[in-house]
């Protein structure tokens, strides 16, 4: 029997961003058991981080996990940062795509409002059980909820609510119960812990896993620049994003929209544009019609325009990227580059790579970041591998198998981007995409810390060289001794001295002259 057009109708509705998400949790990383643990882990602690270094507090972060019955864990993370103002509370933790992060261009780890939200989100679903949250702004008085998300209208549903008395601490601590299971692994939340350990020196983590403690010291009292917001830039800005800011500027004219909605867009420049386009700059924006915002859209991109600013950034440096690996790798030897900002889609962006060789480290291993946040998923699918892979690593003079993950050369590769808009190949942020600016930053900086590395290893394979000849000389030197001594006619004894003496200079690494003739003098 066929159904009318009205009876299908009648099934149509809205869905919220909650209901898509509770049927498509893959979409942020939560595929199974295992990386599901991990990413409530990892989005707890990257808002801890991001909030610590907003205030310009060294981060203080407990993690612990406690299995409570087969497959379920009650998960809590707490830290000192600056607290979260009561008002606030519920939607941040209750609300999918609420949050300050997505409106605007900054450097920071989260962006999307997404994290601890669909964190809360997974916990519920899985258990039932709601999370507890624990703030406090240092004055005293500390809030505590317990809540879920009311999935149909994607709000936070409160179910308990007090103000408690627990002294001056300020920050957050957030406890789920949620289905999970923990093995200590590549990309386990231990794991995951030990690389931000690295890519943050300076925060202090602790962690109660349910094998025991593991406690991971700060290394650096020195946080990284504080990240300053830009406006977009117009060579970053599509079709439609911008007629939407048309219709929604405060700006009065199209010239003054240009010149206060976008980054390095002069009035000189933003006049120019208009008259190309054939649009009088002094209409108001909400006036500009389709197909003059085409026009528009046409001009802006064979215009040439200053590029974003830079100094927006906030690397670690080649000093911090150091200390974290000498700190948790224990290498023999550790190089750092930082590359100059550069551009892509209108978005500056900014390479780092350290090399960590032997020491403690048994294998060749890559640890990919992107503002300071690990990823330890689709190693394959990322900019920073393929940039890897590529490099011809044999012509720096690190041979062997280099085959990322197997034992062969004992290298830790470090590469990190920032950015105020990292491109990631999905929602659960777990690969940069390849964008080929990007891909000859990254190969760039390889190849300069790799070039730093090669002269390392060459001064060290010729002291090897040496001494193993010095080796080969003590070997020898009483029956060379004896010979010499027979031939000029000179005891054995002294010219033994004058051998032992040259051998130990040698092991010295070469002495003065003023030394080398004392020594002599001595043997004479």
């Amino acid at each position: 029997m066929e159904r009318t057009a009205e009876e299908l109708a009648r099934e149509q509705r809205e869905i919220s961003i909650s209901e898509f998400f509770e049927k498509n949790r893959h979409l942020l990383g939560y595929d199974n058991k295992i990386k599901a643990l991990l990413m409530i882990v990892k989005e707890a602690v990257d808002n801890s981080l991001d909030a610590c270094e907003e205030a310009r507090i060294l981060p203080e972060i407990y993690v612990k996990l406690e299995e409570v019955s087969p497959d379920v864990y009650r998960i809590q993370i707490r830290d000192n940062g600056p607290g979260i103002v009561k008002k606030h509370i519920p939607r941040i933790f209750g609300t999918l795509l609420y949050g300050s992060k997505f409106h605007r261009l900054r450097q920071s780890r989260g962006a999307q409002g997404l994290g601890i939200s669909c964190a809360v989100l997974y916990s519920q679903l899985t258990t039932g059980e709601p999370v507890e949250i624990l703030s406090s702004t240092g004055d005293g008085t500390t809030h505590r909820y317990k809540l879920k998300i009311d999935i149909k209208r994607n709000q936070p549903q409160i179910l308990e609510e007090e103000s408690l008395d627990l002294g001056q601490w300020h920050g957050v601590q957030i406890t789920f119960l949620a289905e999970g299971k923990y093995k200590e692994h590549k990309q386990s939340v231990l794991e995951y812990l030990k690389e931000t350990a690295i890519a943050n020196p300076y925060a202090h983590i602790i962690f109660d896993s349910p094998t025991g403690r593991v406690e991971f010291p700060r290394g650096s009292e020195e946080l990284p620049r504080e990240p300053k917001a830009i406006k977009p830039h117009l060579h970053g800005v599509e079709l439609g994003v911008l007629e939407r800011m048309l219709m929604t500027t405060k700006a009065r004219t199209l010239l003054s929209f240009f010149t206060t909605e976008f980054s390095r867009v002069g009035a000189t420049t933003a006049k120019q544009i208009c008259e190309k386009a054939g649009v009088d700059p002094r209409i108001s924006p909400k006036r500009v019609e389709d197909e003059q915002v085409k026009k528009l859209m046409a001009v802006i991109k064979e215009t040439k325009l200053i590029a974003p600013p830079t100094d927006v950034l906030s690397p670690l440096g080649a000093q911090l990227i150091e200390e974290g690996l000498r700190k948790e790798l224990s290498p023999e030897f550790v190089v750092a580059v930082t590359r100059p900002p550069a551009v892509y889609r209108g978005f500056p962006f900014q390479v780092e790579v350290g090399l960590a060789y032997g020491g403690e480290i048994q294998e060749t291993r890559l640890y990919r970041f992107a503002n300071r946040v690990p990823l330890l998923y689709k190693q394959g699918d990322c900019a920073i591998t393929k940039a890897v892979e590529t490099l011809d690593w044999r012509r720096y003079g690190i041979l062997g198998d280099m085959q990322l993950g197997k034992p062969g050369v004992p290298l830790a590769i470090f590469a990190h981007i920032c950015s105020v808009w990292v491109p990631f190949t999905s929602e659960s942020k777990e690969a940069v995409a390849s964008y080929p600016v990007i891909l000859k930053e990254l190969k760039l900086a390889l190849q300069e810390a790799a070039r730093k590395l090669s002269i390392w290893l060459s001064g060290k394979r010729r002291a090897e060289y040496q001494a193993q000849r010095l080796k080969t000389f003590e070997k020898y030197a009483e029956e060379t001794a004896k010979a010499i001594a027979e031939l000029v006619g000179e005891p054995e004894e002294r010219v033994k001295e004058l051998l032992v003496n040259i051998i130990r200079r040698g092991k010295n690494g070469g002495e003065t002259e003023r030394e080398a003739e004392a020594a002599g003098a001595s043997g004479a």
